[in-house]
């Protein structure tokens, strides 16, 4: 038996169950990740993961962590590598290395909180550049007010669950329409089906491309379409009675009372009618026009489908304030796109935990965090298990009572050693 391991982040191996039961050293093989006899590749990929996970950027605060060999152990590593090691490593990956990593792990993750999952919103983030002029595409970045040099990044979310399930920083402006049908073939490659539903706003693609998912016939939509002078006149133009009342729930519990005007719309590069709904009431001066290929579902329906868009800027914004999805901007592309990789795991591993302990479903990774995972304790190796103690904290019946310890089974990027937790306070024990 080795010395105790001191450390302020044990609650960090709260995650381990998850990676264990979902075989992420296999997912990592199968993804064919770059690695060596010194840094095997599940321990180089785990150990850029642990930074995401206890609100850590990688470049900067690595070094943070040089000495903390539980941080270390983590990652099935003695120490955590370098920072020069870290940037290297992420250079050495390309996109389909991502590709395969984010569909092994969607196709075991998903099914456990949305065995049929319906519905999915994307979206565009540009994630600006920070440096020299680099010969980036300009992209428009909301916080700066204007287009600067960023690499844009794509995300997917499952709207049931919100769950970020697909990410690709490899993208440029002549393909970005394009997301849409590649979306499509990824959720076929692993749900064995085009999505049902899937949400997006006017930016993320074209009409052609919408009429291209439409022939395939098994994906409804719901977009917005851009607000011109001569729309908004056309609409001004109706009738007083030709708009109807509903009230539709938003997130939050919240409900709303709108008035909208039901049309049926021609546009360029679309074949066939797409249904508008012009919708005043949702908070802005002037009407929001919502597309759709679905003519089935009532226009209240619409609606209230088309705010679960909202939950896929939630989840960027925790990608951006706690996964720092903004500080790892690269001159190249790759770089970002395995961060950008980075950052769907972590959030499934957070979404994963908040379902596991009570009180903790709606939790957001900066609370979780403070209040889980920054737990400091101890970590002892034996011959079979990875004892972590846990120091006396108010949040440590919650964790003792989800049990996780006792789902994790053997962990293979620790010999295959068993997860033991240990509570001071509560076990008799005075560590």
């Amino acid at each position: 038996m080795t010395a105790p391991l001191e450390t302020r982040i044990a609650g960090l191996f709260a995650f381990w169950p998850l990676l264990a039961q979902l075989g992420f050293d296999q997912l990592v093989k199968r993804a064919g990740y770059p690695g060596s006899d010194m840094v095997p590749a599940t321990s180089a990929l785990l150990s850029l993961l642990a930074l995401k996970l206890i609100d850590k950027e990688r470049r900067s605060h690595i070094s943070d962590f040089n000495f903390d060999e539980a941080l270390g152990l983590f990652a099935g590593l003695n120490i955590l590598p370098k920072a020069t090691f870290a940037t290297d490593y992420s250079y050495r990956t390309v996109r389909e290395n991502q590709r395969q990593l984010l569909a092994g792990w969607v196709s075991r993750l998903l099914p456990r909180p949305d065995p049929q999952p319906d519905a999915f919103s994307l979206d565009f983030h540009s994630v600006p550049h920070r440096g020299e002029d680099t010969g980036l595409e300009n992209h428009y970045v909301p916080m700066r007010g204007q287009a600067v040099p960023s690499i844009l990044t794509f995300f997917a979310q499952a709207v049931r669950s919100r769950l970020l399930c697909y990410s690709d920083a490899t993208v440029s402006r002549d393909r970005a329409a394009g997301q849409l049908l590649k979306f499509v073939e990824f959720c076929r490659s692993i749900l064995g089906a085009d999505p049902t539903w899937l949400y997006f706003d006017s930016r993320l693609t074209t009409y052609a491309e919408m009429n291209r998912l439409n022939r395939r016939g098994k994906t409804w939509f719901i977009t917005i379409r851009r607000r011109g002078c001569r729309i908004l006149r056309r609409l001004a133009q109706q009738p007083i009675s030709a708009w109807r009342r509903t009230v539709i729930d938003t997130p939050h519990r919240r409900h709303r009372n709108v008035r909208y005007l039901e049309q049926t719309i021609q546009v360029a590069d679309y074949q066939g009618g797409l249904r508008q709904i012009a919708v005043t009431g949702l908070g802005r001066e002037k009407p929001t026009l919502v597309l759709s290929n679905n003519f089935d579902a009532t226009a209240r329906q619409i609606l209230t489908r088309y705010t679960g868009r909202n939950g896929i800027e939630d989840s960027l914004g925790s990608s951006v304030n706690f996964f720092h999805l903004d500080c790892l901007a690269s001159e190249v592309p790759l770089n970002a796109d395995l961060d950008a990789a980075l950052t769907v795991l972590a959030n499934g591993c957070y979404r994963w935990l908040a379902g596991e302990l009570h009180g903790f479903a709606e939790a957001k990774p900066k609370r979780l965090c403070r209040k889980i995972i920054e737990t400091g304790g101890t970590v002892r190796v034996t011959a079979e298990h990875i004892h972590v103690h846990f120091e006396k904290r108010a949040y440590n019946p919650i964790l003792r009572q989800a049990g996780l310890d006792a789902k994790a089974g053997a962990i293979p990027w620790a010999g295959g050693r068993a997860l033991r937790f240990t509570y001071a306070g509560t076990d008799g024990s005075g560590q």
